[in-house]
């Protein structure tokens, strides 16, 4: 019987299943050099007992932290304000699944925090590291890779040859949007672009810009974050320029509906006088004023993507394809 107060030991329960110490550390290990009857034997003796494994000693023995970070180099305001990094969260919780990794969630809002986290992103406290959001040439993700973290990003990087990385044909998405409102007879079509030091915002102007290409027809630009307020003032910025605009495509749903706000501000029917598409297709796209067609893209499956591949990377497996390109498709409602 192990005294109030004090902490049972490998022993104590080694002594209740009526095994080895060595059989009991295999057990807690997950080895399945185990017969099944000596295994529910020590289940049944740490249950009783309260054992709590000493994860620092195991880490030590293993070589194991049994947790991955996911950094998101992102203000609060995005975080917290758009759908895209809940679902990214939710994907990659997924994923992890009966694993028996923990998720390790890391902010990064500004430079210091950011340089903090590379000091803390070794192999003394993380198996691996899933990184999404990446700006410009973040010199992050080959550090990791360089002191031996297993890293999967989120998105293709501008700028990085990253080992293993999850994105959706951001390009190929836009291009069908544009086409359609092409099709549709819009002449003047306007888009709201995402930040050019990211790779889907650089995809997603690349991939307007070809469709309006093929089709000889004038570019209408304008910059946003991805967040609601710049949509405003992107399509504020775009109806003052062009005021005969007959489309908008965002690139990002929240965009877009900050775009509805200001044409049902300025008088214009959507999409009688100007058709609107959007990018993600959010949870808040069929809820719009008129409902938002959107390119239809899913966070969650993504998130389980990049899990699947970090934890192929930790066990050591050979990973067939490091990069997992996802086929997006539009979806049309009302606004287009």
């Amino acid at each position: 019987m192990t005294q109030r107060g004090t902490r049972p030991t490998l022993e104590e329960v080694a002594a209740r299943a009526g095994v080895g110490r060595g059989t009991v550390s295999r057990v807690v290990n997950g080895s399945p050099r185990v017969s099944e009857r000596a295994r529910q034997a020590v289940l049944k003796a740490i249950d009783e007992l309260g054992y709590v494994p000493n994860r620092a000693a195991r880490t030590l023995v293993t070589r194991r932290t049994d947790t991955v970070a996911l950094v998101i180099a992102e203000s609060d305001q995005r975080l917290f304000g758009e759908p895209y990094f809940a679902g990214i969260i939710r994907g990659i919780s997924n994923g992890l699944g009966d694993t028996g990794l923990q998720l390790l969630l890391a902010l990064a809002r500004s430079p210091a925090e950011y340089a903090r986290l590379e000091h803390y992103l070794t192999t003394q406290h993380v198996d691996g590291v899933l990184l999404t959001s990446l700006h410009a040439e973040d010199p992050l993700p080959a550090k990791l890779e360089a002191n031996g973290v297993p890293t999967v990003l989120g998105g293709r990087p501008p700028g990085l040859s990253p080992v293993s990385y999850v994105d959706v044909d951001n390009r190929l998405g836009a291009r069908e949007a544009v086409g359609h409102l092409i099709t549709g007879g819009r002449r003047r079509i306007a888009t709201i672009a995402g930040p050019q030091d990211m790779g889907v915002g650089i995809d997603r102007l690349a991939g307007y810009r070809e469709a309006l290409g093929e089709a000889g027809l004038p570019e209408y630009v304008a910059f946003g974050d991805f967040g609601e307020a710049t949509g405003i003032s992107a399509a504020e910025e775009l109806l003052a320029r062009e005021p005969e605009l007959d489309a908008v495509f965002a690139a990002s749903d929240p965009m877009a509906l900050g775009t509805l706000r200001v044409l049902r501000h300025a008088g214009r029917r959507v999409p009688g006088d100007v058709a609107v598409i959007g990018f993600d297709d959010s949870a808040a796209a069929p809820l719009a004023d008129p409902p938002l067609s959107s390119v239809h893209q899913s966070p969650e499956e993504m998130g389980v993507a990049m899990a699947r591949l970090l934890i192929s990377r930790i066990r050591g497996e050979a990973v067939a394809d490091p990069v997992v390109i996802m086929r997006p498709h539009l979806v049309l409602r009302e606004s287009a």
